[in-house]
């Protein structure tokens, strides 16, 4: 049975849950089912930690964050197979997650200093006053990670909290309790002393009580949260009866903008992998293809024939590149939107439903603002094509939705698409990319209903630190009473 990690310990809870595999339908892991409880005692033993994490030398927090990306690493073929049973992720996927999890975990590692070094001193207007801004841990933080990419994002919730100096506490989606425990083993066996890292598993129904008691606790002093704008709302709305502040990375909607002068060959190969890739279940995804108007028909050809050449199938084979769908309920949602869209006059290439919630990639052609698809998040291997009449046109169309985290432009004169990407309202935009793209150092987040707050790199130290304004007087100060 998977358990909790509090306080340096495993341990079970009373009850028990059943994470089922979403191809075969049999039991991949059976869970604690833990609540407020465990979630007081997790936070409770990472209190206790923190006086002594926060004081741990920072090169020695980096060599052991260092350590645990290696660890990370080499239990990489066991960790994608779980992804595989409890996620329906295919083998590449895991392994995929794996290394970009290690490589945040190094890259948090080298970052460990950036505390210590975060002093700037600041001109007093008072004789003899010598005042500064300094960073400093912040206490308990508290990660709570998706099942979609659940190695990396288990990594991003947990890693620069722990380079900073702040203990930890993960909550674990209850749809993959096995790969989130794996990144947390990692953290242990690599040497983090008892309660720098816990970890607490949950049954759905247990969810409520479970995240209420986590930011509720006054020793949690951050609150970070991957998942759906619907959950990420009451999350901080939480955050905010407590004054608990948080980072917030929730739904999106990509676009990508492909202008007539773009190379179409590289924008049907950007759309394929960022539409397709992990079925469509990435924040990230190019959900919406937004193209001018002379070019529609032959990215359309060239993208339909990428999306129809994909396997798709057993996600434990390797030479699977599409699994299925995480749960019935997912594939019942895409299927509906792809209904919806045929209904209202859509052409849909694709999208057939093979079986234990595998559908075939679809390309979905001539959407309008009057079908589900144009508004709404699919969070499957549906993209949906636009026709814009200028530039001017695409943009609108591209920034016409409630999300902003990811988005693309593609262009034959890179200054044209940097021009673009300034006019679109997200977090994060490539120019002749795909909209699927991370790396540990990056700034990664994004706006309107996709959330606030940043991960990664230097932009991490300032969501998990507390900026302090400290001073000294030198010789004596004159007071007006």
């Amino acid at each position: 049975m998977q358990g909790h990690l509090i306080g340096g310990a495993w341990v079970e809870s009373a009850s028990t849950f059943e994470r089922v595999n979403p191809f075969t339908g049999e039991v991949a892991t059976v869970a604690a089912a833990g609540g407020r409880e465990e979630a007081r005692a997790a936070v409770a033993a990472a209190a206790a930690a923190f006086g002594g994490w926060s004081s741990t030398p920072a090169e020695e927090r980096g060599r052991l964050l260092t350590a645990a990306g290696d660890l990370l690493e080499s239990r990489s073929p066991e960790i994608a197979a779980a992804v595989s049973e409890e996620c329906g992720g295919t083998f590449g996927w895991g392994m995929f997650n794996c290394m970009l999890a290690a490589g945040m975990l190094r890259a948090a590692g080298g970052l460990a200093g950036l505390v210590d070094g975060a002093v700037e001193e600041l001109e007093s207007g008072v004789p003899g006053l010598k005042a500064r801004a300094v960073r400093q841990p912040a206490g308990v933080v508290v990660g709570m990670a998706p099942w979609n990419a659940p190695v990396i994002l288990s990594t991003r919730a947990v890693a620069s909290p722990l380079a900073f100096g702040n203990t930890v506490v993960l909550k674990a989606s209850e749809k993959c309790p096995r790969v989130h425990a794996a990144v947390v083993s990692a953290l242990s066996d690599a040497g983090l002393p008892a309660g720098v890292v816990n970890f607490v598993v949950h049954a759905a129904d247990d969810a409520p009580d479970v995240v209420d008691e986590l930011i509720a606790h006054p020793a949690v002093r951050r609150v970070n949260f991957t998942g759906s704008t619907r959950v990420g709302k009451i999350i901080a709305m939480k955050c905010a009866e407590h004054l608990k502040p948080s980072v917030l990375e929730l739904g999106g909607k990509a676009p990508m903008v492909v202008l007539a002068d773009a190379d179409l060959s590289e924008a049907a190969a950007a759309a394929s992998f960022g539409a397709f890739m992990n079925s469509g279940q990435i924040c990230m995804s190019t959900e919406r293809i937004v193209a001018e108007a002379p070019v529609v028909e032959e990215l359309v050809s060239a993208l339909s024939a990428k999306a129809g050449a994909l396997t798709v199938g057993d996600p434990s084979d390797q030479g699977t590149m599409v699994g299925p769908l995480v749960d019935d309920a997912s594939r019942e949602h895409v299927l509906a939107l792809l209904e919806d869209a045929r209904a209202k006059g859509a052409r849909v290439i694709g999208g057939e439903d093979q079986g234990s919630n595998v559908l075939t990639p679809a390309v979905v052609v001539n959407v309008t603002p009057e079908m589900r698809l144009y508004s709404e998040e699919s969070f499957g291997p549906v993209v949906a094509v636009m026709t814009a009449g200028s530039e001017d046109d695409a943009v609108r169309i591209a920034n016409d939705s409630d999300y902003g985290l990811s988005a693309a432009v593609f262009s034959g004169d890179a200054e044209r698409g940097l021009a673009v990407a300034g006019r679109i309202e997200s977090g994060i935009c490539h120019v002749n990319g795909a909209t699927v793209h991370d790396e540990p150092p990056m700034p990664f987040g994004g706006v309107k209903a996709s959330g606030w707050g940043r991960f990664g790199g230097t932009a991490a130290l300032h969501e998990f630190t507390e900026l302090r304004w400290i001073t000294v007087q030198e010789g004596s100060r004159h007071y007006p009473i």
